[in-house]
């Protein structure tokens, strides 16, 4: 869905000003919510967009809005701008996170509807895209109000049943390593085809030459995650924006709609 994929030409540079980031391996500077990034251009653009991994901040260059940046500023506040309107920016910062989440949900969703072993969930799955798309079209007041942790759980149970009919496509024992602490793991190779990765942390994991098909990867930390020769072909719910944060190579498979990180080698 193109609407979930961000338009940085039509958002008013949301990310680089609403959230905050601290000094560390991700960024070479502290900033807090609400405070415009030093590099950040009166046009709304990143001043040194080209060179952000050289200059410290591989943070900027794995975070995606999943298009939440350009629905909040050509939507929600119909083209007006914090600079030129001053008054919007507290409830426009404010928004903007809850935006992205939403959006989140509706790339999951999404993807779950094109899953024909999901199919005994597609009327269930169709309804809660409905109402969460409907719901990215409220209103600042409306949207700054949501409960996004009670919609995220009922969206979770959903994506929960559809991970479970994917994964039973795939013959023998899974292995089970939601919320699994793999970081550093030496998984090389590793036969992890119709698992659940589910919110592993795999920070700095050799996943090299992994078979990581029909493997449920929703919120699996890849930061490091060495990734070269992996076959992530039909791996369920992975985001561009954990490609983004990992390393692979040429050799490394993944899923049509996603694209391959410059980085990498």
């Amino acid at each position: 869905m193109p609407v979930l994929q961000a338009d940085c030409a039509n958002c008013f540079a949301l990310c680089c000003v609403a959230l905050p980031f601290a000094r560390s391996t991700d960024f070479a500077v502290d900033k807090p919510a609400g405070t415009p990034c030093s590099n950040l251009r009166q046009d709304f653009r990143c001043g040194i967009h080209t060179t952000l991994r050289d200059k410290g901040f591989q943070g900027c260059t794995v975070f995606d809005c999943f298009g939440a940046g350009q629905q909040v500023s050509q939507v929600t506040f119909e083209g007006r701008d914090w600079r030129a309107h001053p008054g919007t920016s507290r409830r426009m910062f404010e928004v903007f996170p809850v935006m992205r989440q939403l959006h989140e949900l509706l790339f999951y969703l999404a993807e779950a509807l094109t899953l024909p072993a999901a199919r005994p969930v597609h009327p269930e799955l169709r309804r809660a895209l409905a109402e969460t798309e409907a719901l990215t079209r409220s209103d600042a007041e409306t949207l700054a109000a949501t409960d996004v942790g009670a919609r995220r759980a009922a969206v979770n149970t959903l994506l929960l049943k559809t991970s479970d009919l994917v994964r039973a496509t795939v013959p023998g024992r899974k292995k089970n390593h939601r919320g699994a602490d793999l970081m550093g793991a030496r998984l090389s190779g590793a036969n992890l085809r119709g698992a659940t990765l589910r919110g592993a942390y795999l920070i700095a994991a050799d996943l090299s030459g992994a078979d990581l098909r029909t493997t449920d990867l929703i919120g699996a930390d890849f930061r490091d995650a060495n990734l070269s020769g992996a076959d992530l072909t039909g791996s369920i719910f992975l985001t561009q924006a954990q490609l983004n944060a990992a390393r692979g190579d040429a050799a490394t498979r993944i899923p049509p709609t996603l694209t391959r990180p410059s980085h990498w080698s």
